[in-house]
Parts: C-alpha cells; sequence; structure tokens
C-alpha cells in the first residue's frame, strides 16, 4: 500500500473521525501489528496540535495467554493506578482512536464461561467512567487489515495478497479515494437527509419480516429521533465515532420487542464467530436463543445473560441491502463492516442522543425514558434481500419503510 494513501487515510481519522482540537490529549488503541500505520495517525494528531498522544498496545496472543494461565481473580483486579486513569481521562476528555485488526478466532479455544466472568466483574466498574464520559468526548473507530482477518475473508490469497485485497475493500468503503474530507461531508449530508424524513414520520412502532424466519415489532418513545453519521459532543465537536457507517439508527423502548428476530450474517463474539442464529422476544426481552450450533447457543445464552439489559435491545438500525458495504460481496467477520452492510439491531446498552433535545434533559428527565442499560453493546445484522419493514406512526397511520431489502421512503 502507498504511503501517501496509508497518510491519506491516516489524515481523514483524524480530521474527519475525531476532529482533534488543539491542545487536546488523545488515545490510539491499536495492536502491536499495527505500529507501522499508527505511526502515521500520530504524525497526523500532532500536526492537529494535539497535546499529547498515548497508544495502548494489545496483542491477540497476549490476551489469550492471559486467559488460559491466569486465575479469573487475576484477570479481573483493578489495580488503583487503573481506576486514577479513568478517572483522569473522565477530568481531561482525550479523544479516543480505535483502530481494529483482529484475527476474529482469535480467542476461539479460550473457556468463554472464564471470558464472561471476567467481563462481568470489569464492565461495571468501567462503565461508571465511560457514562461520565457520554457525549463529552470525541471517539472514533476504524479498521486497518490484520493478517489472520485477511485470511479469513479471502482463505484461497496468499497472505500478502489477502491484506492487499482487504486494504482495498477497507479504503474503498471508508470513501478514502478522490477527496476524502469532501467525499464524508457528503456522505454525513446524505444520512441527515434521511434520518430527518424519519423523524418527520413519528414512528411508534417497526414490524419486520423476512423469509428466512423473522417477523418482530419493537416500540419506539415519542420522543425517540433517528441519528446517523457525524456526531456532536455537548461542546459542540463535530466528529465521526464509525468509519465506516451506512447507518440510521435509533434506541427503542426496552420494553416492548415481541418475535422472532434471525440473523443474516454471522458475528464475532467474544473471540469467536457465531453463525445461523436467532433471538426470541417477548415484553422486550429474549427469552430464547435460537441456533443450529449448541457451541454458538451456549454463548449468545452467556451472552444475553451478563447482566439485567444484556438481552433486552439497545439500538434499531436501518441500513439498505444494497449498501456499499453490502455491494463489495465480502463477509468481514467484524461488526463495524457487517453492521453497515445491511439493517442490524444491537442487544445491550442504548443511546441518550437518540432521545430527541437529550443535551436539553436532566439525568432524572432522561432516565425516566428507561433506555436499556448494559456494560454490553452487540450489534447483530437481519437484513435480508426480501426484508419489509413497515411503520405504524403515531398518528395511526401506516407506512412502508423498507421493501425488499431496501428504502421505501
Amino acid at each position: 500500500m502507498k504511503v501517501s494513501t496509508l497518510r491519506s487515510y491516516a489524515k481523514l481519522i483524524v480530521k474527519m473521525g475525531v476532529n482533534v482540537q488543539k491542545g487536546q490529549d488523545v488515545v490510539i488503541n491499536a495492536s502491536v501489528n499495527d505500529a507501522y500505520f499508527v505511526k502515521y495517525v500520530v504524525e497526523e494528531c500532532y500536526k492537529a496540535k494535539a497535546r499529547h498522544v498515548e497508544v495502548q498496545w494489545g496483542f491477540d496472543a497476549i490476551e489469550k495467554l492471559a486467559y488460559k494461565h491466569e486465575t479469573i481473580k487475576t484477570l479481573s483486579e483493578l489495580p488503583e493506578w487503573k481506576l486514577k486513569k479513568q478517572e483522569y481521562r473522565v477530568e481531561t476528555l482525550p479523544a479516543q482512536i480505535h483502530i481494529l485488526s483482529d484475527d476474529p478466532d482469535a480467542m476461539a479455544g479460550v473457556d468463554q464461561e472464564k471470558i464472561n466472568k471476567v467481563r462481568s466483574t470489569i464492565g461495571p466498574v468501567m462503565m461508571k467512567y465511560r457514562e461520565q464520559m457520554d457525549n463529552k468526548f470525541q471517539w472514533t473507530i476504524v479498521g486497518i487489515p490484520g493478517e489472520a482477518w485477511a485470511k479469513k475473508i479471502f482463505p484461497n490469497e496468499t497472505k500478502r495478497n489477502a491484506v492487499n485485497k482487504l486494504w482495498d475493500a477497507i479504503l474503498a468503503t471508508t470513501r478514502v479515494n478522490g477527496d476524502p474530507l469532501l467525499n464524508w461531508e457528503e456522505h454525513n449530508n446524505t444520512i441527515k437527509e434521511k434520518c430527518a424524513k424519519l423523524n418527520a414520520l413519528g414512528i411508534k412502532t417497526l414490524y419486520y419480516k423476512s423469509a428466512n424466519g423473522t417477523d418482530f415489532n419493537v416500540s419506539l418513545h415519542r420522543d425517540s429521533i433517528f441519528a446517523g453519521g457525524s456526531e456532536s459532543t455537548l461542546g459542540g465537536v463535530v466528529y465521526n465515532p464509525n468509519m465506516p457507517t451506512e447507518e440510521c439508527f435509533t434506541s427503542p423502548n426496552r420494553h416492548t420487542a415481541e418475535g422472532v428476530v434471525m440473523s443474516s450474517k454471522p458475528l464475532s463474539v467474544m473471540g469467536k464467530v457465531v453463525d445461523s442464529f436467532g433471538f426470541r422476544f417477548h415484553e422486550g426481552k429474549v427469552v430464547e436463543v435460537i441456533a443450529k450450533n449448541a457451541e454458538h447457543k451456549a454463548i449468545l445464552e452467556k451472552l444475553t445473560s451478563m447482566d439485567e439489559g444484556a438481552g433486552m435491545l439497545g439500538e434499531v438500525a436501518l441500513v439498505p441491502f444494497d449498501s456499499p458495504i453490502n455491494q463489495t460481496g465480502l463477509l468481514f467477520y467484524n461488526t463495524l463492516y457487517d453492521e453497515n452492510a445491511c439493517c442490524h439491531l444491537a442487544i445491550g446498552r442504548a443511546f441518550d442522543e437518540c432521545i430527541r433535545d437529550f443535551d436539553k434533559k436532566s439525568r432524572e428527565e432522561l432516565d425516566a425514558y428507561d433506555l436499556n442499560k448494559s456494560m454490553i453493546h452487540v450489534d447483530f445484522m437481519i437484513g435480508t434481500s426480501d426484508l419489509a419493514i413497515e411503520a405504524e406512526l403515531f398518528d395511526g397511520r401506516r407506512v412502508q419503510i423498507f421493501k425488499e431489502g431496501t428504502w421505501a421512503i
């Protein structure tokens, strides 16, 4: 890959992704394998006048060894220095860049029960700090090719060719070709226009049906709004949390999900790829995990029981089946990309910003909406070429939102 292209992508991440402000700190999370690219991102951060850039390095193989050899107690420890570090970030609000290149099967062979117990212990503690930072700082999630990930997608290619092909796909779906900054300005405007149309309808309930067995409905709050593309911090800094992104999303009334919804793509969860699954909902909660594979069923049952909100919906997202990501014909085995290929739902944490004028409401007023709370937020894809979505509006009318997998409005 040309250095000029890598620099262009790095500039897009810093300028349009997190929109680093003069004097702001930046935290980058990345694999040690990504150092060649992280260097360009760090350079761009300093060009944007960042005060300090910290890189938190990770490595799948070392994390796997830790889970293999350490006890649950040791893995769950949060020493005082780690908590102080989080407190410092709450005070300083650094921009955060998450660079993904992970092997979708990185944690295969690791005791899933052990992973669940560790995350169930650490998750609620770390969530307290995240909640204090919500909507106050910029963050973005982006991808670059890892060898194992690339070979998962292109198994018949050499490692080098697989990585190059994945680079091509990432750069295309992230609109890096041409003028990346202009491309994203236009793309954000398109998504905002679609969200405005949805919000003008006044949607009360969404009804989903497809031939794969999905027959499902979920309701929204009267003050629910669809959002998508760029977001703004409470201080007015515009940023793009997901690159790529194609979705118009909102957070539903967590008590209303009813029926069966089937996945349309595999999902990488806790380092394991699960597929051919679905959920049966009643009164908002998952009451049955549907899966052909017993191991996959067990993983999803543990996932949806990690805390009280893990088996309830926190997000409803609309993405046309003919999205640019789906048009690549690739299954990315990575939620950042696959969730933007077609319609999806997410179990777990909901978003305050999906309530109209959330920034003008008190914490008590927002809590009154009873949005779903959880330490997890896991997207799973449900879009198909025949998916139909009908909306019942608060004024009593019925409107077709999706027909044959794509927009009907």
